[in-house]
C-alpha cells in the first residue's frame, strides 16, 4: 500500500550537536547541514520519534554513520512543547523540519502548511495507536458526582482546542447528544493549566491526550469519567516532515526513521528501562509512563495502516466544527515512500507490517500464580513489584489479583499493577480502576458508565473495591 501518487531546550548539551561551534541561522552552513526536531516529551505516545529516541541519540548516531563514510557534517537541534501546536506554528514558519503531534493536531499540521511549497508538510510515520481510541480521556474531580459523560451538559470543561483531546471530547458530546459549541463551556487551556483548574474546582471536567489522565488519576487527583475507547475509533501519534526539506535532504528523514525503528525496537525489547528512560527525562512517574508505554498499552508500529488513515480522513469535519481550516487532502498528505524504503534498507517487508494491525509487543510469559503461559491479550495484566527491573505477568484479572494477595501476605511491595478494562480493553491501573465479581470471576472496569452497562446486563453482578476484591479473592 502507497499514499500519496515552549518549550526550546537550549543548551549544546541538549541540543546534541554532531559537530561543535556551527551555526544555527540556517539549514546548511558550510559543511553542516541542520536539522531541527519538534516534539512533546510529556506526550508519551511519541516518545519513539521525541523523548526516548533524543535520550538515547539514536538520531545523532545514525547522522554520525553518514558522516564517517564522506557526507557532511550535521547538526540536531530539539526543540520541546505542551502540544502539537506551536509546533505547526513552527513549522509554518519554516523553523521546524520534523515534527511529532497526534491525529487531530496533524490534520491541523497539513491544513495549515499547505499554504506555502516551504512549509508543506507530509505524514511519513506512525509512532503509535490505540485500535479504539483510548489514548483521550476526560476526567473529574475525584468526588464529583458525575458518572457519565452527557451530565458535563452545561458544565465547564477543560480543553486544548485542537488537540486529540479536544477532539475526543467533542467527538463524545455529540454521541451522547450534546452540541459541543453551546452544550458545554470549553475552556481552551494547555493540559498542565487545565490540571490545575480541575483541581481547584474552576471546571468540572478536563479533557486530554496521554499521559494526563493517567498521571491524575495516578496522583488520585482525578478519577475517570470518560474512555475515549467508548468512541471505537483508531486514535494515533505521527511524525510530520516538511516537504522541502526532506527534498533537500532525504538522508536526514532516512536516518530519522531509521532512528526511530531503532527506538521502536528499544521500547518493545525493553520497555521497563524505556519506561524509566523516559520518566528521566520527563519527570513523569515511571508507573504512568509503563501504563502506555508498556506491552498492553500503546501499539508502538510505525506502518502507515489503512485502518489509520481511515481514521484520519473521517476526523476533518472536526476541522470545520473549531474554524476556517483549508481543506485538505489526506491521500496528498500521506507518503508512506520514505518509511517503505527505511524498511527495505532492513529486509523488513513493510506490506506485511502495514497488514498487520496487531500489537507486536503484547503482554507475554507465564503467569506463575496460574502455572500457565499468558496468552489473551484481552486479559493479560502485569505486576510492577518494587525493586525489580521486569514486570510478572499475569494471565487474567483474577489471577492478577490472587498474585497482589500473596504478594502482600509476603511483605512483597507492588509498585504498579496494570489489568485490561474487561469491556473496552483499556489497559488502565488495577487499583484505580472498578471492579466487579461476576461468580468467581473478577472483572476490572475504567469507568462507573462501563461497570453500570455490565450490570445491566449481569444482575448477579457485585460492585466492589480493589482492596474488597483482593480480601475476598480465593487463593
Amino acid at each position: 500500500m502507497k499514499y500519496r501518487p515552549a518549550r526550546l531546550i537550549a543548551g549544546l548539551s541538549a541540543v546534541a550537536l554532531i559537530a561543535a561551534g556551527c551555526s544555527l541561522e540556517s539549514a546548511t552552513s558550510g559543511n553542516t547541514v541542520r536539522v531541527v526536531v519538534g516534539y512533546q516529551s510529556k506526550t508519551i505516545n511519541t516518545v519513539t520519534a521525541g523523548t526516548l529516541l533524543r535520550a538515547k541519540g539514536f538520531l545523532e548516531q545514525r547522522l554520525a554513520r553518514l558522516t564517517a563514510t564522506g557526507g557532511p557534517k550535521y547538526q540536531v537541534e530539539w526543540q520541546d512543547y505542551d502540544t502539537g501546536a506551536p509546533i505547526t506554528a513552527q513549522m509554518v514558519a519554516e523553523k521546524i523540519d520534523i515534527g511529532s503531534m497526534g491525529d487531530y493536531p496533524l490534520l491541523i499540521n497539513g491544513s495549515r502548511t499547505q499554504a506555502s511549497e516551504r512549509s508543506r508538510t507530509e505524514l511519513v510515520s506512525v509512532t503509535g495507536f490505540q485500535p479504539k481510541g483510548s489514548l483521550n480521556m476526560v476526567v473529574v474531580p475525584p468526588n464529583s458526582p458525575i458518572r457519565e459523560l452527557k451530565e458535563l451538559a452545561g458544565k465547564k470543561v477543560s480543553a486544548s482546542v485542537g488537540s486529540a483531546g479536544d477532539g475526543t471530547l467533542r467527538q463524545g458530546l455529540t454521541r451522547a447528544g450534546i452540541d459541543p459549541k453551546s452544550g458545554v463551556q470549553i475552556l481552551n487551556q494547555q493540559p498542565q493549566i487545565g490540571a490545575s483548574a480541575l483541581d481547584s474546582v474552576q471546571v468540572q471536567a478536563l479533557s486530554q491526550f496521554v499521559a494526563w489522565p493517567g498521571l491524575l488519576v495516578f496522583q488520585n487527583k482525578a478519577q475517570l469519567l470518560y474512555d475515549g475507547a467508548e468512541l471505537n475509533v483508531p486514535t494515533f501519534h505521527g511524525v510530520v516532515a516538511r516537504r522541502d526539506y526532506a527534498k533537500q535532504h532525504p538522508e536526514v528523514l532516512d536516518a530519522f526513521l531509521q532512528a526511530q525503528l531503532d527506538a521502536t525496537d528499544f521500547l518493545h525489547t525493553k520497555p521497563v528501562e524505556a519506561a524509566e528512560t523516559v520518566s528521566h527525562d520527563t519527570g513523569l512517574p515511571a508507573e504512568v509512563v509503563y501504563l502506555y508505554n508498556g506491552p498492553g498499552g500503546t501499539t508502538f508500529d510505525t506502518p502507515l495502516k489503512p485502518q489509520l488513515i481511515q481514521a484520519l480522513k473521517g476526523d476533518i469535519p472536526y476541522l470545520k466544527s473549531i474554524g476556517d481550516f483549508a481543506d485538505l487532502d489526506v491521500n496528498g498528505f500521506v507518503d508512506d515512500a520514505p518509511l517503505r524504503k527505511a524498511f527495505g534498507e532492513r529486509g523488513v517487508d513493510y506490506d506485511k507490517a502495514v497488514a498487520n494491525f496487531t500489537d507486536p509487543a503484547p503482554v507475554t510469559g507465564t503467569d506463575p500464580v496460574a502455572n500457565r503461559p499468558v496468552t489473551d491479550p484481552a486479559l493479560a495484566g502485569e505486576i510492577w513489584f518494587d525493586g525489580q527491573d521486569t514486570t510478572q505477568p499475569a494471565a487474567d484479572p483474577t489471577s492478577l489479583l490472587r498474585a497482589v494477595k500473596t504478594a502482600r501476605a509476603q511483605g512483597r511491595k507492588v509498585r504498579a499493577a496494570y489489568v485490561p478494562d474487561a469491556e473496552l480493553g483499556t489497559r488502565w491501573f488495577a487499583d484505580k480502576a472498578l471492579w466487579v465479581r461476576d461468580g468467581q470471576t473478577y472483572l476490572p472496569f475504567t469507568t462507573p458508565a462501563a461497570v453500570q452497562r455490565y450490570l445491566s446486563g449481569h444482575p448477579a453482578g457485585v460492585q466492589l473495591s480493589y482492596d474488597q476484591a483482593i480480601g475476598e479473592v480465593q487463593p
